[in-house]
């Protein structure tokens, strides 16, 4: 990791910022059907913020998703071999 507490492969202009995940989550696209319900969507979150594949609070080392944004899709399941945290949801 590098010194700024960032990844070490990006620079700051790279950075995305909790403002910029709030608008995309924010966009009408996931006030549709292909959405989880608020309180599935925040167990996922606390199951992701649990787990060592997290980092820098934003990302997973797994996929690379961005698991504020992943962890409202309805057919995303954790990506975690052998230990799945969150499954798809009906």
């Amino acid at each position: 990791m590098s010194s700024n507490g960032q990844c070490k492969g990006c620079s700051d202009e790279y950075r995305v910022t909790d403002e910029q995940i709030d608008r995309i989550l924010a966009a009408p696209m996931f006030s549709s059907g292909i959405s989880v319900p608020d309180e599935v969507y925040e167990r996922r979150l606390a199951q992701c913020g649990a787990c060592p594949k997290l980092q820098f609070g934003t990302t997973c080392a797994v996929c690379g998703c961005f698991v504020r944004i992943a962890a409202k899709y309805k057919d995303r399941a954790c990506p975690l071999p052998g230990g799945s945290r969150w499954a798809k949801h009906a």
